[in-house]
This record gives C-alpha cells, sequence and structure tokens, in this order.
C-alpha cells in the first residue's frame, strides 16, 4: 500500500445524499475532486461547503456520449485519483472510456443486484412481489450495473411499503454501506487483483455491513 490517504474523486448527478454521507463519515481519503453532468446539482455545492475542488461538464456541449464521457474521465484523471466512486452519477458511460478504470472505480445502486438494473428499482421491486430489497456497491465495468459486487444491504419490503417509503429507507442503508467500502478500500482491506480481494482472499460473495466492521 502507498503511504499516503487514498485519493478519491465522486461523480454524481443528483442532491449528493450519498456524497454527504462519504464526507460525514470522517474516512482516512483526500476527496480530490466531485463532478457532475448538471450544474446545480446539489452534490457540487456540497462539494464546494466541504473545500473539495468540483467540477460540471454539460453533456449538450459535445457532439456523443462518447465525446462527453471521453472530456469528463480526461478531467477526472487529471485530479490522479486512486478511486472513482459514482455515487448517484445517473448517465451510462461509453465502454470504451470506463475500460481503463477497470478495478478502480465503484458504484452503488439500489437494488440487490443482479436483480434490477438501471432505473426504477424500487417499482421493480415492488411489482415483483419481492419480501427483501436492498443495495449493492459493485466494481464498474463497460456493462451497466454488471460488474462484480463487493457488498450488499438489505431491508424487508412491508406490505404497505410505496416506492417513496422504499426508497426513503434503504437510502438509510446506502449511507451506511458506500462509506464501509471506501474505507475497507482505503485500509486495503478490500482490493482488486483481476477481480475483488478482501482480506487477501477472492470474494465468492458480497459483504454484508458486519462483515466490513
Amino acid at each position: 500500500m502507498v503511504d499516503r490517504p487514498l485519493r478519491v474523486a465522486v461523480l454524481a448527478s443528483g442532491r449528493g445524499s450519498n456524497l454527504a454521507a462519504l464526507i460525514a463519515a470522517r474516512l482516512q481519503v483526500d476527496f480530490v475532486l466531485v463532478g457532475s453532468d448538471k450544474a446545480k446539482a446539489g452534490a457540487l455545492a456540497l462539494a464546494a461547503a466541504a473545500g473539495i475542488p468540483t467540477l460540471h461538464l454539460n453533456p449538450r456541449d459535445y457532439a456523443d456520449r462518447a465525446s462527453f464521457d471521453r472530456a469528463l474521465f480526461g478531467r477526472v484523471a487529471e485530479a490522479q485519483p486512486d478511486l472513482l466512486v459514482l455515487a448517484g452519477y445517473m448517465r451510462i458511460i461509453d465502454g470504451t472510456v470506463i475500460a481503463p478504470w477497470e478495478g478502480r472505480a465503484i458504484n452503488i445502486h439500489p437494488s440487490l443486484l443482479p436483480k434490477y438494473r438501471g432505473l426504477h428499482t424500487h417499482r421493480q421491486c415492488l411489482a415483483a412481489g419481492d419480501a427483501e430489497h436492498g443495495a449493492s456497491v459493485h466494481f464498474v465495468t463497460a456493462e451497466l450495473d454488471g460488474g462484480p459486487v463487493v457488498a450488499q444491504a438489505r431491508i424487508p419490503v412491508g406490505t404497505d411499503d410505496t416506492e417513496e417509503t422504499l426508497a426513503a429507507r434503504l437510502l438509510t442503508r446506502e449511507h451506511a454501506l458506500l462509506p464501509a467500502v471506501v474505507r475497507a478500500i482505503a485500509s486495503g482491506r478490500l482490493a482488486w487483483q483481476g477481480g475483488p480481494v478482501f482480506d487477501g482472499t477472492p470474494l465468492t460473495a458480497p459483504l454484508d455491513l458486519t462483515a466490513l466492521r
């Protein structure tokens, strides 16, 4: 391990609640950049208030998705992060752009992957009549929400749950899960060696919060 704090960049598109959880966790990391595709994203305001450098690029200024992604990830690379965290970043990333980040980028997704990739996960969970819902943190690959899952948090689904109540209850678990995973990476417990490894052993199933403590 390098004898310095892990350098972390974050991409987010929304209010930044997962970024807020990362900042509040007082992790032994250096946040080197928070970027967004939305000029008014709450995550940018949170980062600025915390003294973290910010970046906004407008996708409409670029000819296509790949051009935007190359520009954005080029700027992210300039910050020299060890780890890129997608924390509510709502754009699909071009596969050729994300490929060089294999093992250095993670995403948090509100479902028990491989269930319900993409959007409207709470709605899909309720429509399927699932007894359980959850959130997953996975390493990012070119496949949408398809990289190796390293950790999950689970909640029961109540008979009176709606999309809104389910989302609200799950969010508190997301806010515990993502910082725990970043802490494990920063400490060297969780690493990428051609695949996820935890405490020196290849992961064969997602970790839970108890294992990450």
